[in-house]
């Protein structure tokens, strides 16, 4: 199978799909830090362990769907308190057009294809990455990128962008752009609603496939008994959470992809 992903109705569209998520209890609090990309002030929640100056510690960065906030991500994503031993950094969009929701841009999100807003949100976390390895001990053999919905579709492009820096990614309920490098081999887990009517199902199904020939991944067997392990001959196995719901996040992915991020590391 080639690397590129082939599906006749792939566009940016699920890049940029609202960003629904489950109810969730409230979470605490992260505080909130501001970088300024080429003039333009940026923001994120970020959660820090009290080691991570002395200690090598993993970093997850997690993406909120489009019309979504870092305080909405949070709360759904709760990633701070199923790990708190890593830094954790809920990031924030800016206005940006959708292409299944909001084509005038007035909800924040991220950019769907490489090149798009000037490239912004990839500067973003350039800048924020480079920020978090001066201030403190960053183990860069565990860094991490998951998202839900446009969320999960820019940490689908990460992947093709950035791909070398991360140890294993979580996209949910998202895609990647048709315009977008060539994906190569890296763990991943994948979280689908068998109802999503906004990434239809059935473009998710094609992209797993894709990713499965990518991965090199064999036969599924069960996993943490909710989910299916394609195991890689190469070290890149894929997860899928296969969930009976819709397009929004569901509750019990954030310890599935805790679980996964701390099972993988880089050599």
């Amino acid at each position: 199978m080639k690397n590129a992903v082939s599906l006749p109705l792939i566009v940016a569209l699920a890049l940029l799909g609202a960003g629904a998520v489950a109810p969730v209890a409230a979470a605490e609090a992260a505080p909130r830090r501001t970088w300024t990309v080429e003039g333009t002030a940026r923001e994120a929640l970020v959660h820090v362990p009290a080691a991570a100056k002395t200690q090598p510690t993993p970093v997850v960065f997690a993406f909120h769907g489009h019309g979504g906030t870092m305080q909405q991500a949070a709360r759904s994503f709760r990633y701070h308190q199923v790990w708190p031993e890593a830094i954790v950094v809920y990031m924030q969009g800016l206005n940006t057009p959708g292409q299944l929701t909001d084509p005038e841009g007035k909800r924040p999100g991220w950019q769907p294809a490489p090149g798009d807003q000037g490239d912004r949100d990839l500067k973003f976390f350039d800048t924020v990455l480079a920020s978090l390895r001066a201030d403190y001990r960053v183990d860069d053999r565990r860094i991490y990128s998951t998202g839900h919905s446009n969320g999960g579709g820019f940490t689908y492009l990460l992947w093709a962008m950035r791909g070398e820096v991360f140890a294993a990614m979580a996209p949910s309920g998202a895609l990647v752009s048709r315009r977008a490098p060539p994906l190569k081999p890296k763990p991943a887990l994948h979280v689908a609603g068998e109802k999503d009517e906004l990434v239809k199902f059935a473009w998710q199904q094609q992209m797993i496939a894709s990713v499965k020939g990518i991965n090199q991944c064999g036969a599924g067997e069960p996993w943490e008994k909710i989910a299916t392990r394609y195991a890689s001959p190469i070290g890149a196995p894929l997860v899928t959470y296969i969930h009976p719901g819709g397009h929004g996040f569901p509750a019990a992915a954030p310890a599935l992809i805790v679980t996964f991020f701390k099972q993988h590391a880089k050599p």
